[in-house]
């Protein structure tokens, strides 16, 4: 079966290379904006220097190019798999529904959720929130909550951190295994809880004060500091919730100290995205912030992130308080050079792309992870690419 890929960034190379290792799967296209023939010579010998027999790049410009559909239909492709930025998605995910062929993203759903009629229309499936978080921690999310009788809560922590080995040598303790502008946009994005039954708003300019800050600790690796990532609400519904749920919170994860160094950072300012005028040329503060930090935050060939998740659930079985908990570890992978962050979002992509190709997920329209992806059979497949993921229960009934 023949695949396109979106954007060759670095989650996009994980699917790639997941991709290349499926038996399913006989071509793979690597669509991006290759801008110059250097570029798209340096895509080519990337490809080739890891031996990838199946992957061919081409330069696609998913913004401007109207012909979108007929390329995918010209292709001859199964499947399109979206890397490329959300505001993209909505543009390729139009176009595979024109060209009458599925669409698997990591993004979140938003916008995209207005393409169900349409997809339905066509017997098209739809599947974004297929990464690390949205994605993986929605599937253990599910089976959590599935063994529950009752839900009282339920909290997911996400987060990609440095090994303690390398994350010494960096001041706020963090070096870059995500797109640094995005990471420094969500540090200023309004968190949507539950607590207490009723609807938490946590302000954007506010999610690092203390108050909003508590820490977890994994095994092994000791304290993290969990701070609020975005929309806990929508996911009420999506998940089935009812008028017992009590509190729902989606947290990311970092090392100790580093919310405090933010929350300076978003005191003074130097996270606005409104321009500033410096020696005649306008630029916002965020801009600037990360063109100076991101060469300085950067992971040697020989150091490694770690992605960290947690999801626990807890409530009422057999009508005694229990927590169900679960537990991702990864590590970046050296030989390979693939970032933790890239593996955990590209690969589960590759995963659910691969299980709509075999006819596993099959249902037309706008789907989620919640409810639509098989989730023992896909947590199975997590597993078998070497992260860890570790299960407990316990009664919480005193």
């Amino acid at each position: 079966m023949k695949v396109i890929v979106l954007g060759m960034g670095l989650q996009g190379k994980a699917v790639i290379h997941d991709l290349e290792q499926s038996r399913l799967v006989t071509e793979v296209f690597v669509a991006d904006l290759f801008t110059t023939r250097q570029s798209l010579d340096d895509a080519d010998n990337y490809l080739k220097k890891r031996e990838y027999a199946k992957s061919t790049p081409l330069r696609l410009d998913v913004a401007t190019d109207e012909a979108l559909a007929g390329k995918f239909s010209e292709l001859g492709v199964q499947i399109v798999i979206c890397m490329l930025p959300i505001q993209l998605a909505l543009t390729a995910a139009r176009a595979a529904i024109d060209a009458g062929i599925p669409f698997v993203s990591s993004n979140y759903t938003y916008a995209l959720s207005e393409l169900d009629d349409p997809a339905k229309e066509k017997n098209i499936t739809i599947l974004p929130e297929m990464g690390f978080d949205p994605g993986i921690d929605l599937v253990l999310g599910r089976l959590a909550m599935d063994e529950l009788d009752v839900v009282h809560g339920i909290h997911s922590y996400g987060g990609g951190i440095p090994a303690p080995e390398c994350a010494e040598d960096s001041p706020i303790k963090y070096k870059i295994s995500w797109v640094f502008d995005r990471v420094l946009d969500v540090y200023v994005r309004e968190g949507r809880l539950i607590k207490n039954g009723k609807l938490h708003i946590v302000p954007g300019h506010e999610i690092f004060k203390k108050e909003n800050i508590h820490e977890i600790e994994f095994a092994g690796l000791g304290a993290v500091e969990a701070y609020a990532n975005g929309d806990s609400e929508r996911y009420v519904d999506i998940f089935g919730l009812g008028k017992e749920l009590v509190e729902m919170g989606r947290f990311a994860l970092r090392w100790p100290g580093h919310s405090e160094f933010w929350r300076t950072m978003v005191g003074l300012g130097l996270l606005d995205e409104a321009p500033i005028n410096i020696n005649e040329t306008d630029i916002s503060p965020r801009a600037f912030l990360a063109k100076c930090l991101t060469p300085k935050l950067q992971f040697k060939d020989n150091e490694q992130d770690i992605a960290l998740l947690r999801v626990e659930a807890w409530g009422l079985k057999n009508d005694k308080k229990v927590k169900i908990t679960y537990d991702l570890i990864d590590y970046r992978d050296l030989e390979t050079g693939l970032f933790a962050m890239n593996r955990t979002v590209g690969f589960s992509t590759s995963i659910a792309a691969q299980m709509i190709l075999a006819g596993k997920i099959t249902q037309p329209g706008v789907l989620s992870p919640v409810r639509h992806v098989p989730p023992h059979e896909f947590i199975q497949e997590v597993k078998n690419r070497g992260m860890r993921i570790e299960y407990k229960i316990e009664d919480i009934s005193a």
